[in-house]
């Protein structure tokens, strides 16, 4: 009995060394290989996916890149499917509600990834909460996506086209769009073919030597006038190279510069007249006076008035005038008539 005692105890402690070599084995192997750590070190999120592609349960997750989770269970959720997810707690400052889940891959051959993009910016999401999703540009499910949406477009263009709508439409189903067409292309057709034989105004430029001729003589004058104006030579090459010139631009313009801040300070006369709100109501209560003398002279009032207006002042002032003009014509005639001078001495 004492040595069956003794080999059962043997066998027991060899029994327990195993099964911690074996826990230890599993440990070593989970925390190498698995992507978030051990289970007390990640947290439970949820994603949720128009269409779940390629995840399914292991599907690594991935923060900025770096694989931090993985996919524990894919399930429905109304029309749309459901991934849970687990990730490492460091990572929960940078899973927020600004973050976006969308469907990566992780090889060319088509093995799927959720990545998620850190927003450190945003609330944290709580535990079993959802991480917004979207679509990745690059995938094959928004490729596919344009390319329908190309291919609707095109049938119902093409639709379009057979019900005679727009311009191409009713080019190929209306005969008289079609006539009209033809018409311009015969019309196209002769101008170019009288073009080609040199007929009218752009068919001799084409084909006369002597109009081409010309043109040369013509652009190579033009050529040697800008030579010129570049060289300085003539009025227009001093006026753009002369520096002396400019500098008296550049002088008068400072002179119209500081005569146009004069004004608007109000120095001068042209300053107070254009600043001084005295001058104004003057020259205000002016045109206001002479506005009531006008007024007062085309009623007729005062001498003036009575001048402009009545007529029989105007024809006794012409009948006096004429009178004198006969007196004077008079007295030129015969001043001894008029003029007697006699001179008597002591």
């Amino acid at each position: 009995m004492p040595r069956t005692r003794s080999l059962a105890w043997s066998e027991l402690k060899i029994g327990i060394v195993a099964v911690f070599a074996l826990v230890m084995a599993a440990v070593m192997v989970f925390a190498v290989g698995g992507a978030g750590g051990f289970f007390w070190q990640r947290y439970p999120l949820k994603v949720r996916f128009q269409n779940i592609a390629t995840v399914k349960s292991g599907t690594p997750v991935r923060v900025a890149g770096i694989e931090t989770g993985s996919v524990t269970e894919v399930r429905f959720a109304g029309n749309a499917a459901e991934a849970w997810i687990e990730v490492s707690d460091e990572v929960r400052p940078l899973v927020t509600d600004r973050s976006l889940a969308v469907i990566g891959a992780v090889s060319l051959l088509g093995e799927g990834a959720i990545d998620i993009t850190p927003a450190a910016d945003g609330t944290s999401i709580p535990d079993w909460g959802y991480v917004p999703s979207g679509v990745d540009p690059a995938s094959i499910a928004a490729l596919s996506a344009v390319a329908g949406q190309g291919l609707d477009e095109t049938a119902r263009l093409l639709t379009d086209i057979r019900a005679g709508k727009g311009t191409i439409g009713r080019l190929f189903t209306d005969e008289s769009a079609y006539r009209e067409l033809e018409a311009l292309m015969a019309s196209a057709t002769r101008v170019t073919d009288a073009m080609s034989r040199g007929r009218g105004s752009l068919g001799r430029l084409m084909n006369d030597p002597t109009i081409y001729n010309e043109l040369a003589a013509a652009t190579g004058a033009l050529n040697a006038i800008t030579a010129k104006v570049a060289r300085g030579e003539g009025s227009l090459g001093a006026l753009l190279n002369d520096p002396a010139l400019a500098a008296s631009a550049t002088q008068a313009a400072a002179n119209l510069e500081k005569v146009t801040g004069g004004l608007a300070r109000g120095d001068g006369t042209a300053g107070k007249l254009l600043t001084d709100d005295q001058l104004y109501s003057r020259l205000t209560a002016t045109a206001a006076r002479l506005d009531d003398i006008s007024t007062k002279l085309a009623a007729g009032e005062g001498t003036a008035g009575m001048l402009l207006q009545d007529r029989r002042l105007y024809d006794n002032m012409s009948a006096a005038v004429t009178e004198l003009r006969g007196l004077v014509s008079d007295i030129r005639k015969d001043p001894k008539k008029y003029l007697n001078v006699k001179v008597s001495l002591f």
